[in-house]
């Protein structure tokens, strides 16, 4: 009886491992698109403060940024609204 408990200990201990293998490299892995959006009077302010946002959108989910930032800007109304996105990985 009691070779059994410790070879059913073993296999559930077992079963365990390998169920929290692929967590663990999967969580390494996993990668958003982060994104930052600011609206100001010129364009050169808006650029400046959704690159900022993107930084804090980042680094408050615990992320590293991996890639090049991508910047789209438009006016409208005498306003520009930029958006700032980056792929950021944990």
């Amino acid at each position: 009886m009691l070779s059994f408990k410790h070879s059913a200990l073993a296999a559930a201990l077992a079963l365990a491992v390998t169920s929290l293998v692929p967590a663990g490299v999967e969580a390494k892995s996993s990668c958003v698109r982060a994104g930052g959006e600011a609206t100001m009077i010129t364009e050169d302010l808006a650029r400046f403060m959704a690159n900022a946002a993107l930084k804090n959108s980042i680094s408050g989910m615990g992320a590293k940024p991996a890639g090049q930032i991508i910047m789209n800007c438009a006016g409208n109304m005498g306003m520009t609204n930029c958006k700032a996105f980056q792929r950021a990985c944990k």
